[in-house]
């Protein structure tokens, strides 16, 4: 092989490395212009203040520490990237929970669904843990503001 041969194929070698600039970040398998990415809704929306959205591509997975304050709307969405239109009824149920410790746990989800949601009140340092589940996902939670 030449030299020219060489270098180039180095050059398309680092071109492909990088921060992953077109993919939707944390999943790696989405990317940002394809009909999944445009579907998964939990993903699409701009994150708020005090909002928190974890994402990731197969269970068990558990991110944070987390801070809580007060009660949040919790959302789950899952898709199938090479199905998009798999009925999610028949799937294994997503199960999330917020845990703290070996003692503190707050069910999030337990659905075979594409989508949940469930309300939580917690304060204080949690993670988010993804005990089950097939597919990638999304979990976004959102704070309720007091009145």
């Amino acid at each position: 092989m030449s030299r020219q041969c060489i270098g180039i194929v180095a050059a398309l070698a680092i071109a492909g490395c990088g921060s992953g600039g077109g993919r939707v970040k944390g999943t790696g398998s989405v990317p940002d212009d394809s009909p999944t990415a445009a579907k998964v809704k939990l993903l699409r929306t701009p994150k708020r203040p005090g909002e928190i959205v974890v994402h990731g591509d197969a269970s068990p997975a558990t991110r944070g520490p987390f801070t809580f304050h007060g009660r949040y709307v919790a959302r789950f969405e899952q898709y199938a990237p090479e199905d998009p239109h798999l009925d999610f009824s028949a799937e294994t149920p997503f199960v999330a929970a917020l845990v703290r410790g070996r003692d503190s746990r707050k069910r999030l989800f337990r659905a075979a669904a594409a989508t949940g949601r469930a309300t939580v009140t917690a304060d204080g340092a949690w993670q988010i843990d993804v005990s089950f589940g097939d597919y990638p996902y999304v979990i976004r939670l959102t704070p309720v503001p007091a009145h």
